[in-house]
């Protein structure tokens, strides 16, 4: 605990925070272009080939993003919906792409956790 006189000659200092998806702005989703679609292999424990897309948001910044699910058909200028959330096993790509919206398609044939991927509900047939 600090005394009077050094409150005096010393004001506390504000905790300093830093923002871990700086280029949303503040922004819960932001609208870019995908420059390039390739692929990536994750760092040491693990082994994949993930796919990661190089995309341009409409503030004039350029990020990497992930593709999640299995299989798309984004490919140069489609535009695509960015999220935050960084994957773990590859370094600097800290943002995610939402599916089924604009140029990405959602994924079929999906039953459990179909709202990450955008997916219609399947019928069941009674």
């Amino acid at each position: 605990m600090s005394t009077i006189n050094q409150l005096i000659k010393f004001a506390r200092k504000k905790k300093l925070y830093f923002d871990k998806t700086p280029a949303l702005k503040s922004n819960p989703q932001i609208k870019g272009d995908c420059m390039k679609v390739y692929t990536r292999t994750p760092k040491k424990p693990n082994s994949a080939i993930r796919k990661v897309a190089k995309v341009e948001l409409w503030t004039g910044r350029s990020i990497e993003a992930y593709i999640p699910g299995e299989g798309h058909t984004l490919q140069q200028h489609s535009v695509v919906l960015v999220r935050g959330g960084r994957v773990q096993d590859l370094p600097g790509v800290k943002y995610h792409l939402i599916r089924g919206k604009y140029d990405f398609q959602p994924l079929k044939e999906r039953r459990k956790r179909r709202s990450f991927y955008a997916t219609k509900k399947p019928k069941t047939n009674n």
